[in-house]
């Protein structure tokens, strides 16, 4: 089970979602919380002492009628669940969320040779609202994370190579690059980004953020400036 997303409040946390858990700890990795999720748990975001992450308790990347897409929502502070809300309108499974100003981005799975990517939008209340399309072309297994900084919205893809994409405010297509962000991406208050890497090990998988800088071609990393966080293998204490 690999890492699907990560998160921080903007303060002394990072949120790592795996596929069948959650995990708060401080910027140097040590774990302050971990609760068990139900599989699929996908990327995460954070807003107003929240995260919100996309769930699919079904099938991705099929036709429509095999997902069971949700938001679940947990406390920030504790990680106890506080309330699931259906979202529908994630008809190929959803794997990915972001939130600005009470909009609420959900992005998912996608079948093979689909030629767009769809981004979902969302009121504060999840009541549904806009289907965007986004001119990416085909990515492989749909868009995997998203976040909002920066002034657009950030989505992260599988494939080789990953791929990201950026988009405006108005989810209008903007930037398309080789970068893989496709485990985790968040903004930071000083307009640098966390990206987050998978790496699987004997005892299981764990998992390291770095910092990136937006740049003409996209983002790039930072690599003189590590981030000392660092995920136990998932599965350990």
């Amino acid at each position: 089970m690999h890492l699907q997303g990560i998160c921080t409040n903007d303060k002394d946390v990072i949120y790592w979602s795996w596929t069948d858990a959650l995990v708060k700890t401080d910027l140097q990795g040590s774990v302050r919380k971990k609760v068990p999720a139900a599989n699929h748990h996908g990327d995460i975001c954070y807003a107003d002492g929240k995260i919100y992450c996309a769930v699919n308790l079904g099938k991705f990347n099929r036709p429509a009628g095999q997902e069971d897409s949700w938001v679940y929502v947990y406390d920030a502070g504790t990680l106890a669940e506080l309330a699931r809300h259906p979202v529908k309108e994630l008809v190929h499974g959803a794997g990915g969320i972001a939130h600005h100003n009470g909009r609420f981005m959900v992005v998912g799975g996608l079948p093979p040779e689909t030629n767009e990517n769809y981004v979902y939008e969302y009121d504060a209340a999840f009541r549904f609202r806009k289907r965007h399309i986004l001119d990416s072309g085909y990515t492989f297994m749909g868009i995997q994370t998203a976040a909002y900084a920066n002034g657009s919205w950030w989505f992260g893809c599988y494939g080789k190579p990953a791929v990201l994409l950026r988009a405006d405010d108005q989810l209008r297509l903007t930037g398309k690059w080789e970068f893989n962000a496709s485990v985790g991406i968040a903004g930071l208050p000083d307009d640098r980004f966390l990206i987050a890497t998978n790496t699987r090990t004997r005892d299981g998988n764990s998992a390291r953020v770095s910092f990136a800088a937006a740049g003409a071609d996209g983002l790039e990393l930072i690599p003189e400036t590590p981030v000392p966080a660092k995920a136990p293998a998932h599965g350990l204490q």
